[in-house]
């Protein structure tokens, strides 16, 4: 559209919106305002919030949500998202694949926008990125198809790397896809893998035990959103046995990581934001195809590699789009 319209809001002010045309206040008098459900809010769904305000929505004038907490705990994830669907929302916003899946079981009709899922074909989300059919759709992190690339980029910081460890979630059906691609990508450069299976709270001791015996060289993990619940733990374990980490996500080395290269999740949930509006508009999410990322990030905390005893390169901080120092 060549001009910019505005939103008549209840008592008669009026904002500026973007060219997109959320419901207005006017045509609430007559309809109920849109209901989005969110499991496990944090701070990073700020960007979501932000990209739907970008396009116009306002909370309590011309958008709601409703927020439940599960934990990243697979019972409790269920429950959850049953609750939502009672509530009801005209629209379920997920991220990571748990929570896509809790979603998903509890309902086939209410639309599910599921934001940076490792991997939404293998987890069984949808049966294709281009077509992907009934109520879910959204965008996906490559999971396993950056795994091989995280393990590259530790052997350039840590050309002596022979021992990696890498922590999953046997319950994150993103993960045995990441998990072999790991492995493959270990095979190729000669190393050996340490997988450590952590699917509830209390099985972190032994992860941590098993690195302490094994002592590998250096540490992987995904995204997976239940790990994040414990990232300030896993950190504080690496620094203290002086573990160099890669990360999928700046957040993480922001937090005191050390290396991260992947995705940027800001952008992943703005662009959440955007699939949102169009199904609030009438799209249907059959009609959306899963967005695969466009912005990458390589981030390295060089305070905290300092504070190991890691040396970086420059040749490889010259390549960091990001360097916290």
């Amino acid at each position: 559209m060549r001009r910019r319209e505005f939103i008549a809001l209840l008592g008669g002010a009026a904002v500026a919106s973007s060219p997109f045309r959320p419901p207005s206040a006017r045509a609430q008098q007559s309809a109920k305002i849109p209901r989005i459900g969110i499991i496990d809010d944090s701070p990073i769904w700020n960007a979501f919030r932000h990209g739907l305000r970008d396009l116009g929505y306002l909370e309590g004038q011309n958008i709601a949500f409703e927020y439940r907490y599960a934990g990243g705990l697979p019972d409790r994830l269920a429950w959850v998202a049953v609750e939502l669907v009672r509530r009801p929302v005209d629209l379920i916003a997920t991220f990571g694949t748990p929570p896509t899946l809790a979603a998903k079981q509890a309902t086939t009709t209410i639309p599910i926008v599921m934001i940076g899922v490792g991997d939404p074909v293998g987890a069984g989300l949808v049966p294709s990125l281009a077509r992907p059919g009934g109520n879910i759709t959204g965008n996906t992190i490559l999971g396993p198809e950056v795994a091989g690339k995280r393990l590259q980029l530790l052997k350039e910081v840590l050309p002596s790397l022979s021992r990696v460890a890498f922590l999953w979630n046997p319950d994150n059906a993103s993960h045995p896809a990441q998990l072999a691609e790991v492995r493959g990508a270990v095979a190729m450069l000669g190393m050996k893998l340490l997988p450590l299976a952590v699917r509830s709270p209390d099985e972190f001791d032994n992860a941590f035990g098993a690195m302490m015996s094994e002592r590998p060289d250096a540490f992987l993990m995904t995204n997976d959103p239940f790990h994040q619940l414990s990232i300030g733990r896993i950190i504080d374990f690496l620094a203290s046995n002086r573990l160099p980490g890669m990360f999928v996500t700046r957040e993480v080395v922001v937090a005191g990581g050390v290396l991260s290269y992947g995705a940027s999740l800001p952008d992943l949930f703005r662009r959440g934001a955007s699939y949102a509006h169009k199904i609030l508009q009438g799209t249907k999410p059959a009609d959306l195809p899963v967005e695969q990322p466009v912005k990458f990030e390589l981030v390295v905390n060089l305070k905290t590699a300092k504070a190991i005893g890691l040396t970086i390169p420059d040749a490889f901080l010259a390549r960091a789009d990001e360097v916290i120092e």
